[in-house]
């Protein structure tokens, strides 16, 4: 909003129209859909992968760089680590969190609740210098009169701050009206609801309905005392110092063995089945978290680059582009723009990237302090020079002259 918005009072913080929503509330809540309840929290605390996979891209997208860049005259580009801007991005959010956990943070909260807020601090010369992220649950996300969004965030110790669009750096997820976002436990609930309802039933089997591994039967009545004996003959039997050793019983014991059946064997597949659709919705390999029945060495390297390519690169152009709306004002936009750098990710081991820096150093891509600088190296003198082959020189120029 320009400074003539804010001096005729053309948007402000009484008049607003509410943005009511009461089927993605009823998702936030967990109302039961198809099979259990699917929320964030049960989500989490009880399918291992769908834990995994928001760590995941969680954990790897705030591994990575996340610079500011300037554009130059010349079509270049070159880092603007002069900006306050620069420093939160890359360094520090705020005096309390670095900006590996605030963009941990927002990540987490985009990936379970399809939003992620925080509050933008800026100096008297409008500049950002500190961000504050604040839980999905403590915002109320409402739409203006003009389109525009309003937050009303709820403090813990009471009261409520009522933030306008440029305060507030909201990353929404996939959205059906452009104010609020959906995250993947919203959209693929069904999926979830299948997966929690089969962890329900695995568990209630192992604590309620778990076979023993065999049954030992007599021809009549036992009384309780012989029962207590028989079982504690047994248990003595038991245990890695007794094995192959023969146990010897009277009384007519007879000893059947008991074996999982086809519909048990059945019910695991359908689980492994249930992880790896868990995987999916979230663009994650099954080799990243820890599905290998189908893991070979040649497409486990394959499954890694697709994971930075299907998983985290749209994650990160979603966060930069809601990054450069808010943090960036129009003419700022202009000039500078702000993105991750993927290519750590992506680099392959030693002899390949080293490789692929040879065949750009010789068709003149990359001078030695470009292929240093990738490298975290410091350059050298004389390094900025780039090579060009004697066969691919401009037609009609003349070679120089060479020395007597």
């Amino acid at each position: 909003m320009s400074f003539l918005d804010r001096f005729f009072r053309r948007e402000t913080r009484a008049e607003t129209v509410r943005s009511d929503d009461p089927q993605g509330l009823a998702e936030f809540f967990g109302i039961r859909s198809v099979g259990a309840a699917v929320n964030a929290e049960a989500v989490l605390s009880n399918l291992a992968v769908a834990a995994r996979c928001v760590g995941i891209r969680s954990e790897m997208l705030a591994s990575v760089g996340l610079f500011v860049f300037r554009r130059t005259a010349d079509g270049g580009r070159e880092r603007a680590d002069d900006l306050a801007l620069y420093g939160v991005l890359h360094d520090m959010w705020n005096p309390n969190l670095t900006a590996f956990e605030g963009r941990e943070t927002m990540i987490r909260s985009l990936d379970t609740a399809g939003n992620a807020f925080a509050r933008i601090e800026r100096n008297a010369r409008g500049q950002v210098v500190a961000l504050w992220p604040e839980p999905w649950g403590n915002v109320a996300v409402e739409k203006l009169a003009s389109g525009r969004p309003r937050y009303r965030v709820s403090s813990p110790a009471g009261g409520v701050t009522v933030l306008l669009a440029e305060e507030v750096l909201h990353v929404r997820g996939a959205s059906r009206d452009g104010i609020l976002g959906q995250s993947p436990i919203q959209i693929a609930r069904g999926a979830l609801g299948l997966a929690l309802s089969q962890n329900e039933t695995a568990a209630a089997f192992a604590g309620n309905m778990l076979r023993p591994s065999g049954i030992v039967s007599y021809p009549g009545a036992l009384a309780l005392a012989q029962r207590q004996q028989i079982r504690a003959a047994i248990d003595d039997f038991s245990g890695s110092s007794n094995a192959g050793k023969v146990m010897i019983m009277d009384g007519g014991a007879k000893f059947e063995r008991m074996t999982f059946s086809p519909d048990d064997a059945e019910f695991l597949d359908s689980r492994k089945l249930a992880n790896e659709d868990v995987a999916r919705i979230y663009g994650v390999p099954p080799t990243a978290v820890g599905i290998t029945d189908k893991a070979t060495h040649s497409n486990t390297e394959q499954e890694a680059r697709a994971l930075v390519q299907n998983a985290l690169g749209p994650l990160a152009a979603r966060i930069e582009a809601a990054m450069a709306r808010s943090l960036l004002t129009e003419a700022g936009r202009r000039v500078y723009y702000i993105e991750h750098d993927l290519s750590a990710l992506l680099r392959g081991d030693v002899q390949a990237r080293f490789e692929a820096y040879r065949i750009g150093r010789e068709i003149g891509a990359f001078s030695a302090n470009d292929i240093r600088r990738r490298e975290n190296e410091p350059p050298i003198a004389g390094g900025d020079t780039h090579h060009q082959p004697a066969n691919r020189v401009p037609l009609g120029s003349q070679p120089a002259p060479t020395g007597v």
